[in-house]
């Protein structure tokens, strides 16, 4: 027997099917691991290295079974077996080494032995090898290019390599030895702040969204969201923002949400009237938005509350406005494109009714409120993210025995030893699947936490950060736009091999200092700047992941999808530079400047998004466009009188379109 279930239906075709012991040692393990967090989290929290080594140990067993060293779609063979094998043991070895070792490795001081250096180079090659099967072959480059950097040098491992390096990059390099055990038994490298942020705050949360997946909160989340939008002009597209929003509240991944709320949002809009492009392209953007939404924000809010020292609780408030504006800017886009083309909404019968939803899902509410409060009590998001899992599981059980005692009787089943044993053994069955979909889940992210961590600690080790930041000032001379420009390409080029997360830590390690101690950006605006530009390689051509899967749903071109997604995500690049340019919306001021910023912030994005179109009430000639493209300039820069005059022209542009739209007759369906 070596078959394992079925091929699910959203597998591509040509995926060898796993052995069934792997399909069973792959539950195993990653019911272990979830059973392990929810422990650490909210029974008996471990210490620093404990914690993390257990973790990622874990976490690489997962991914080395998951993913077969030649891909999915070969089967492993006796070479591909032996090479499992064999980083298995590496897998073991590195997290059982430090949990056996560690108050001996503590007591040498940094005086390691052999084996400890030996044990480094092997935990080291094999955090490489898991992450280049689970993240891609980009995220190992960059690990094996920074290390490559930090033997660079006269006293390194490479001193010729050292010759070819600019002025500024050179530095003295350095030995196996020392790089070896920086890396390992350091905290700022395999078992730094990326991974302990992965091992404690995104796990869990990664756990709490499996659980709210499978219980069915997804579809609750979107039927709530059509039965809010679907009989407004282009409905289905309006509810996929809003889904799209919910959805990133409990998902981790741009990718994810496109494929899950996209599966229904996407038909809907095609049959509305959007094409396949713009479907796919709304979806994709949407969805981008929902790893910048609070409280989750995939796994940015916590990294950023650590990074800053500021509390989590923090992050999320300071982060609603600006989510607002960029799920207000894609809506704009949606509404103005189902007026150029003349569309409606769906009929009330096709749409789930709002008192229904609600009645039948209501208690998917109390968990999030559950982590809401919890959060406003300052409790620590490790801890606020094990009551949420709780929550869940308590709702969900408490559902199930409500319908089963009272109410499947009515509907004549009957209430027997037999039924009750089947209730019992469904609920085991999904609560496996919850933990064993979580831990799944979190294999990609942990992984590039990892490797994020060898990249921050060569910065560290060589000084890497200080002399990026030297060659930025230099290239943008002291012109704070353009170093935001570099900053934006900059994060475009890692988002080609690198997943968000680790592109955030990548570049907020290297641009960072220089953001804050040399242009006097805020140290939260300039890690909110590089957070929203390290997404976007969800949707910028040539590499645009979320608009490539909206495409493949959509049946589009993937290039021609992602240029929509580009296009319908412009809030990802203009927000950024109003929260540089106008940073009381985020760091707080006195209320009515507060208050000032936001409304003008609001209003540019919209004028934005009808020049862009050419249409807000009726089509707009070139003429005001040009004006209003002008204005928002002015908007966003930081004086007073500028930003009147730039709102003046706005008011009348939009004020004129509005007067010409009452003088035509009834507006006719515009080609887009």
């Amino acid at each position: 027997m070596h078959e394992s279930t079925q091929l699910p239906p959203e597998m591509p075709r040509g995926i060898v099917i796993q052995p069934r012991t792997v399909v069973w040692a792959i539950t195993a393990v990653a019911v272990g691991l979830s059973l392990f967090q929810l422990y650490s989290a909210g029974l008996q929290p471990l210490g620093l290295f404990y914690q993390r080594s257990i973790h990622l140990s874990l976490i690489m067993i997962l991914a080395f079974l998951m993913f077969p060293a030649f891909g999915p779609t070969r089967k492993r063979g006796l070479v591909g077996w032996g090479l499992d094998v064999m980083f298995l043991a590496g897998a073991v070895l590195t997290g059982g080494y430090l949990v056996l070792n560690l108050d001996e490795i503590f007591s040498r001081a940094g005086f390691w032995s052999n084996t400890d250096i030996l044990v480094g180079c092997i935990a080291t090659v094999t955090v490489l090898e898991a992450s280049r099967r689970a993240v891609g072959f980009g995220m190992t480059v960059i690990g094996l290019l920074a290390i490559a950097y930090a033997f660079a040098g006269p006293r390194g491992e490479l001193p010729w390599l050292g010759e070819w390096m600019p002025g500024i990059l050179e530095h003295r390099g350095y030995t196996i030895d020392r790089v070896a055990g920086h890396l390992y038994l350091g905290q700022e490298g395999i078992f730094g702040l990326p991974l302990g942020v992965a091992a404690t705050f995104i796990f869990i949360f990664v756990l709490f969204g499996a659980f709210l997946e499978c219980t069915g909160a997804g579809k609750f989340f979107i039927d709530m969201a059509y039965a809010a939008t679907g009989r407004q002009r282009g409905g289905p597209a309006k509810a996929a923002v809003l889904a799209s929003a919910g959805m990133g509240s409990i998902s981790g991944s741009a990718i994810a949400n496109v494929v899950t709320t996209g599966a229904f949002t996407i038909p809907l809009m095609k049959r509305l009237g959007y094409s396949g492009k713009q479907a796919g392209g709304i979806e994709a953007a949407a969805s981008t938005g929902g790893q910048i939404m609070p409280p989750l924000m995939g796994a940015g809010a916590f990294l950023i509350a650590e990074y800053t020292n500021t509390p989590y609780v923090e992050i999320v408030k300071i982060s609603i406005l600006p989510a607002i504006m960029y799920f207000a800017t894609v809506y704009l886009f949606v509404h103005i494109i189902a007026l150029k083309q003349g569309m409606q909404g769906l009929p009330k019968d096709e749409l789930p009714q709002m008192r229904q939803v609600m009645k039948d899902g209501w208690h998917f509410l109390l968990p999030l409120a559950v982590l809401v409060w919890l959060l406003a009590m300052s409790m620590s998001p490790m801890r606020v993210g094990f009551y949420a899992v709780v929550s869940i599981l308590a709702v969900a059980v408490l559902r199930y025995v409500l319908w089963f005692f009272f109410i499947a009787p009515r509907q004549g089943q009957s209430v027997t030893a037999a039924t009750i044993k089947g209730l019992i053994r469904a609920g085991i069955a999904k609560l496996i699947e919850g933990l064993e979909l979580g831990a799944r889940n979190a294999v990609a992210v942990s992984m590039a936490c990892a490797v994020a961590g060898i990249i921050v600690g060569v910065v560290g080790l060589t000084g890497l950060g200080l002399k990026f930041s030297s060659m930025m000032l230099a290239f943008s001379g002291g012109n704070i736009l353009l170093a935001l420009v570099m900053v934006l390409l900059a994060s475009l080029v890692l988002g080609m091999g690198l997943p968000v997360t680790a592109s955030y830590i990548v570049l907020i390690v290297l641009v960072g200092p220089a953001l804050t101690q040399e242009f006097g950006i805020p140290l939260l605006v300039a890690h909110l700047v590089v957070f929203w530009y390290s997404q976007d390689s969800n949707v910028t051509p040539p590499i645009a992941l979320a608009g490539f899967a909206g495409a493949a749903i959509a049946g589009s071109g993937p290039m021609e999808t992602s240029f929509q997604a580009w296009k319908f995500a412009k809030g990802l690049y203009l927000i950024p530079l109003f929260m540089v340019f106008n940073p009381e919306i985020i760091v707080g001021g006195p209320v009515p400047i507060v208050i000032w910023n936001g409304f003008i912030a609001l209003v540019a994005l919209g004028s934005f998004a009808a020049a862009l179109e050419g249409y807000l009430f009726t089509r707009m000639s070139w003429f005001p466009r040009l004006a209003i493209t002008a204005a928002i300039i002015g908007v966003f820069y930081p004086s007073l009188m500028s930003e009147i005059a730039g709102m003046v022209v706005m008011v009348i542009a939009i004020g004129a379109n509005w007067l010409a739209s009452k003088r035509e007759a009834p507006p006719t369906p515009v080609n887009a």
